[in-house]
């Protein structure tokens, strides 16, 4: 048995691994690498042959996990893609919201190349091909074993981070020799609102895990409720004025509406106005909906006492541009949350464009900025930024949290692999972070008694 990291090899995204059991080729998600962004075609240079897989194994429905799957099955693949329900639907909103940035980023490119016909950057994947990889989804439940072939049995473990995300768990008969092999995906972090505890992943012989927050811990010191309060009491009750939240529209908008509708039903502050102005968190908001019964005991709870967690008075979701440009105009203290969450594309910009300069705005960071988007430069204090073929002043209150990461940090990461024993895991690879976390995390492991590879993109490693 042979595994090969293709993706996620020390950095985070382009997660893409590969195990190789006797005649059999399991590939383990198949994600964009956005390091490649610039040359997005270079997505489609796959390390083996698309028609040689026999079947796609899909974590969760984030785009560095999903993302390349169109791509994969247009050049070739023709096999099933395994995940849970709730991933189906939502790696299905998320990939053609792909082929809409993709086309947009082409109009951008073939207006800037219009003088050099044919030099216009063309789109990885079209909806087509979304369809086309939407019909190779079989679904499958937590904690349900399933036979992929007489000697594979794969069993999908929760793991919070995200609505469907699993731990993929595989028991294999290899050449008469039972082994067990777990990914992890991308693990969540305890007490989220709206999702479930991470499970523990049952003893295995060896473990690829994620390091996205290796050497890294969250912030202690105040909880989600107290952190909202505070920044909300101050922009739209003391400033009266407005609190824009650049949010990703599935999985962080969800867990920010549910927890602002838990601080207004108790009425820890008076009522102010919410927009939630992004098409794409409207429509995934029904698939939270759909899967009510995979959330977790508080969301529950909450719905048998108070109803639709995704909804509460003062709360609008905008549906269309125009409606979204009429925010613009409204003068009262209200909440903005809109995507994307790195500013570098969706409607965030227009509330930005008009917000930027306005002294009574505040800007809550909720979720990571990668290097040379628009929020990180808003992050590291830039002055000036440019918006919209602008460069603006900022004077609007720029403020940040991690409290709405859905990802495990440093203790989490590590205590859920020293829930393996030590005696019977031979080896723990670590994918999807930053070399510098990776090596923390490996050096404690190390410490515990584990044995840790840091693996190279695109090198086997005999199992």
């Amino acid at each position: 048995m042979k595994l090969t990291i293709h993706g996620a090899a020390q950095q985070v995204t382009g997660s893409m691994h590969l195990l190789h059991t006797g005649q059999y080729k399991i590939l383990i998600d198949c994600g964009l690498d956005y390091e490649k962004d610039s040359h997005i075609q270079l997505n489609e240079n796959f390390p083996f042959r698309p028609e040689e897989i026999d079947v796609v194994i899909l974590t969760h429905a984030h785009i560095d996990h999903s993302g390349n799957l169109p791509t994969l099955v247009r050049m070739g693949f023709n096999g099933q893609i395994l995940c849970t329900p709730p991933t189906a639907d939502l790696t299905e909103l998320l990939l053609l919201d792909s082929v809409n940035i993709f086309l947009r980023k082409e109009e951008k490119s073939r207006k800037h190349n219009r003088k050099r016909p044919g030099r216009g950057r063309q789109p990885l994947y079209l909806q087509k091909h979304v369809m086309d990889t939407v019909d190779r989804f079989i679904t499958i439940g937590f904690n349900k074993p399933f036979r992929i072939t007489g000697d594979i049995e794969l069993t999908f473990i929760p793991v919070g981070h995200l609505l469907g995300a699993a731990a993929v768990v595989l028991r294999i008969n290899d050449e008469g020799e039972e082994k067990t092999i777990a990914f992890t995906g991308d693990i969540g972090r305890k007490n989220y609102p709206v999702l479930n505890d991470p499970q523990d992943i049952p003893q295995v012989d060896y473990l690829v895990s994620e390091s996205t927050y290796g050497g890294r811990h969250h912030s202690k010191d105040k909880n989600i409720e107290e952190t909202l309060v505070e920044t909300i009491n101050k922009a739209c009750i003391k400033e009266l004025g407005r609190l824009i939240i650049p949010a990703f529209s599935i999985g962080r908008t969800q867990a920010l509406v549910y927890s602002l509708n838990k601080i207004f039903s108790k009425g820890l502050l008076p009522p102010v106005k919410v927009f939630v102005d992004s098409p794409l968190a409207n429509i995934s908001t029904g698939v939270f909906r759909k899967y009510h019964s995979l959330l977790n005991e508080d969301a529950q709870d909450f719905y048998n006492r108070q109803g639709d967690e995704f909804e509460f008075d003062n709360l609008t979701y905008i549906e269309n541009l125009r409606d979204s440009r009429q925010v613009s105009n409204y003068f009262e203290p209200c909440i903005i949350i809109s995507s994307a969450g790195m500013l570098d594309g969706g409607r965030i910009q227009d509330h930005l464009y008009y917000n930027i300069q306005n002294y009574y705005a505040t800007i809550l960071f909720i979720g990571y900025c990668a290097k040379g988007t628009l929020g990180h430069r808003l992050l590291r204090g830039d002055p000036i930024v440019h918006i919209r073929d602008r460069d603006l002043a900022v004077y609007a209150t720029i403020k940040k949290t991690d409290l709405f990461s859905a990802h495990g940090d440093h203790a989490d990461l590590v205590n859920t692999i020293k829930q393996q024993n030590k005696e019977r895991l031979k080896n723990v690879y670590l994918v999807h972070g930053e070399t510098e976390g990776m090596e923390a995390m490996a050096n404690e492991l190390t410490r515990e008694g584990y044995t840790v590879t840091i693996p190279e993109r695109d090198i086997s490693y005999e199992l």
